[in-house]
């Protein structure tokens, strides 16, 4: 049995043709956030992370229709990565969707993975074009 007061933290690595991402994902609604802004640039379809005047991370997307975004991927700066920034940016994204009315088709490994950690988002997944799944990690 884990002790309750301490976040659940689990790591994740992914591969694409650049390298591989590797980020510790805190699952934890209490944990501390990593101070950053999220902006949606819709024109570009990414939601960056921003410290200041950097981007410290990005979600890009594509839309669907009028009420379900694509998630593509999401990747975090090295020099910022392991401090869960991967983490709470997804759940602000996933929080904006929800307050948009729409759904989600995951195309990102990293947002399955936290799906799967915080099952209070799987509601937004699309039932028709799901994305990737456990059981099918390239499309469904």
């Amino acid at each position: 049995m884990t002790d309750p007061t301490e976040p659940t933290r689990y790591a994740f690595e992914y591969s694409d043709e650049k390298g591989t991402l590797s980020d510790e994902v805190i699952d934890d609604p209490h944990a501390p956030a990593f101070d950053f802004q999220v902006v949606n640039d819709e024109k570009l379809g990414i939601y960056d992370a921003i410290v200041g005047d950097r981007e410290v991370a990005g979600l890009t997307y594509n839309v669907a229709g009028d009420d379900r975004l694509v998630l593509l991927g999401t990747s975090v700066f090295p020099e910022f990565r392991k401090q869960g920034i991967a983490t709470e940016l997804i759940r602000r994204v996933l929080d904006d969707v929800r307050v948009q009315g729409k759904t989600v088709t995951i195309m990102c490994q990293i947002v399955r993975s936290f799906i799967e950690h915080n099952p209070e988002y799987a509601d937004l997944i699309d039932p028709e074009h799901p994305g990737v799944t456990p059981g099918n990690p390239r499309l469904s």
